[in-house]
């Protein structure tokens, strides 16, 4: 049996177990003392019976005449007759019986007290000097039968108790474990970029200092991440203008140049540099998937920001019949911000015009669901490099030109608004392919 790993199961199992133990054991234990107490007043009840009988029939037998048979008594009413007697003489001929005695019950006068068969307990007694004996007999069957009923009595109240008693366990055990699943809650609902320190008022002495410890590691992770990021950020937005001087210059050189040579070396460095800045603009954007404040105030439609997104890639770029847009009739309302929408959309659209087959169609599908999927053909990718994609710098096998944080760009801005970048290659009923499907909160 495995141990549930639940803290309130745990303490509610073993107070359980422990309650059922107890209750067991004090019934046990009172059963027991019922029982010999029972036996006690059986006992005192055969020889009172005795004591009171012997007398009266001493007196009824010393006055009978001579040649008198033996007399049974009568009864008034027919009755259950749990207490049967037979008086005898000295020679052990039966001088009274009850009206339900049987003979063979009675074993031959002994000596006085308690003799038990295996049918029955007697009390033997004699007066007159031994002239007159009398055993009174009681069934074991009807002691048995009484000792169960009183078990049964006192089972069926425990059969109660004992569940009343481990539901109310539980029930104390939830309730004063309320504080930890409420901290469990306030840590669990905090998502990526959310460092804001959890409640610390009302919480047990015990679970107090754990959340205090758990605000200060949130601190110093936001401190961490604020000096990472806001160094990413500003050494990007930094290098965007001595990057563009340099370029400016470069352009510059190669219209002015005559020389072979230096204009082919010129139009290299322009290449690096022109590299160069879109390496800055992705750190400045991944600063920024990173930095939170993705989500909107309020929900907008998305389909004008994927449609903008769409018809701006091809103007500026040679994707002019390469992308197929597929948009709902209805609206789509999200809270995402539209600048971090735009942003992943991008570097979606742009990883599959890049990494796609050579002028192959990147087809791009936002769906009523909240789902924005970018997918185009070519080879598949190997299971191993997918799971690696969507890390920072990570650029698979290919030989195409980029810096490899498209995707990783795009999976921090899912992250950041509580969606889910999920890529598949080969793409879902094809052979080949790439599929990045984005899910958008709603």
């Amino acid at each position: 049996m495995t141990a549930p790993r639940s803290l309130q199961w745990r303490i509610s199992l073993w107070l359980g177990l422990g309650v059922t133990l107890l209750w067991i054991a004090a019934a046990v234990l009172t059963a027991q003392k019922m029982h010999h107490e029972m036996d006690a007043v059986f006992d005192s009840a055969l020889e009172e019976t005795a004591q009171r009988i012997l007398p009266l029939a001493a007196l009824e037998i010393v006055g009978r005449e001579e040649g008198d048979t033996t007399q049974r008594i009568a009864t008034l009413r027919q009755h259950d007759e749990y207490f049967t007697y037979v008086v005898r003489d000295a020679q052990g001929a039966v001088l009274l019986r009850s009206h339900a005695a049987d003979d063979t019950v009675f074993p031959a006068f002994s000596r006085m007290g308690f003799v038990d068969t295996a049918t029955h307990r007697l009390y033997f007694d004699a007066a007159m000097q031994g002239a007159v004996t009398i055993a009174v007999a009681e069934p074991l069957a009807h002691r048995h039968a009484v000792a169960r009923q009183a078990l049964l009595g006192l089972a069926l109240p425990l059969a109660l108790i004992i569940p009343l008693s481990l539901l109310g366990v539980w029930a104390v055990v939830r309730v004063s474990t309320a504080p930890v699943r409420n901290l469990r809650g306030e840590i669990g609902a905090r998502g990526s970029g959310d460092f804001s320190p959890v409640p610390v008022a009302g919480l047990p002495s015990e679970i107090g200092p754990i959340a205090e410890a758990v605000n200060h590691l949130l601190n110093r992770l936001r401190r961490a991440l604020e000096a990472e990021r806001s160094f990413t950020a500003n050494a990007a937005h930094e290098l965007r203008t001595p990057i563009a001087a340099a370029l400016a210059q470069t352009q510059r050189l190669i219209a002015e140049t005559k020389d072979t040579a230096a204009r082919e070396r010129s139009k290299q460095i322009e290449a690096a540099l022109q590299r160069l800045s879109r390496l800055a603009e992705k750190l400045m954007q991944l600063a920024r998937a990173e930095g939170g404040r993705l989500r909107s105030a309020e929900a907008s439609d998305i389909r004008p920001v994927v449609k903008l997104v769409v018809d701006e890639i091809i103007r500026t770029s040679d994707a002019a019949g390469r992308v197929d847009l597929a948009l709902p009739d209805a609206p789509i309302l999200s809270d995402i911000d539209p600048d971090a929408l735009a942003i992943a959309a991008r570097n979606l659209i742009d990883n599959a015009l890049r990494h796609g087959a050579p002028g192959g169609l990147v087809a791009v599908t936002l769906s009523l669901a909240g789902e924005l999927t970018v997918s185009n053909d070519g080879s598949p990718v190997p299971p191993d490099v997918l799971e690696r994609l969507s890390q920072p710098f990570e650029r698979g096998q290919t030989i195409a030109d980029g810096s490899g944080l498209g995707l990783a760009i795009a999976r921090a801005i899912a992250s950041g608004v509580g969606g889910k970048l999920v890529l598949s290659s080969p793409r879902p009923g094809r052979e080949g392919g790439f599929e990045a499907r984005l899910s958008l909160p709603l």
